[in-house]
């Protein structure tokens, strides 16, 4: 019986300290280049209301997202919300291509090493999409949220009428 808990606690302390950021969580700092070079921190976005999305030209599921969010950023950017993304796409030409071909005009990044980069691994990013929602703190909100939890908490967060 102790071997069984000893091996529980061990299973449980391994799991909490490899996991994600959790929900009411002050997010971890992220500094990365655009692509003319210019290095933006996502603290730099304090007082926005930030979706740190992570992506990749050749995830569908990704490309869809990409879609859903376009109308909410055209919507509530200039209010006060912020997308930061992060591609984990090897090559950064396939990057750029997807970014041109879905439209997407909010900050986008692309850090060298796709899933073993420093930030993926900060994250522990394991599936694409995976985006986190944050508060004008920096405080995670929500993990995952989809186009109606997110224009809703846009909406009432920014103050916004439809």
């Amino acid at each position: 019986m102790k071997k069984i808990l000893a091996v529980w606690v061990a299973v449980c302390l391994f799991t909490s300290v490899n996991a994600q950021p959790k929900i009411g969580t002050l997010a971890p700092e992220i500094i990365l280049q655009d692509k003319n070079g210019k290095a933006i921190s996502l603290t730099s976005l304090r007082g926005k209301i930030v979706l740190v999305d992570f992506w990749a030209s050749w995830c569908m599921p990704c490309r869809k997202s990409n879609n859903s969010i376009l109308p909410l950023y055209d919507k509530y950017r200039k209010k006060g919300f912020e997308v930061y993304g992060i591609s984990l796409d090897q090559d950064p030409a396939d990057w750029q291509k997807a970014v041109k071909a879905d439209r997407i005009e909010w900050l986008q990044f692309n850090e060298k090493g796709g899933w073993d980069t420093p930030t993926a691994n900060a994250w522990k990013i394991e599936l694409l999409p995976t985006s986190f929602l944050l508060d004008k703190n920096g405080i995670i909100i929500s993990i995952d949220p989809n186009p109606t939890e997110l224009s809703k908490y846009l909406e009432q967060a920014l103050k916004t009428n439809k």
